[in-house]
């Protein structure tokens, strides 16, 4: 299962917050972007639970993270 999960961080935290993602085994990609929200994440996980917990366990605890929006990629 595929996702793009959308960050908001609190100001001076972008790069660090992409820094600590890079790090989750889940992430693929995560890069700093210009518009309503300040960093775009590419997650890939096996099913609804997995993306629960990444989200709940592993995202929104990094120091810096304010809000999230998850988009599930359909194929």
């Amino acid at each position: 299962m595929k996702a793009y999960i959308l960050i908001n961080v609190r100001n001076g935290q972008i790069m660090e917050v992409v820094k600590q993602l890079l790090t989750l085994p889940s992430v693929a990609e995560a890069h700093m972007t210009f518009g309503p929200y300040d960093v775009v994440t590419k997650v890939n996980v096996e099913d609804l639970n997995q993306m629960g917990y990444l989200i709940a366990e592993e995202i929104q605890p990094i120091p810096g993270v304010i809000e999230t929006l998850t988009c599930l990629a359909v194929e």
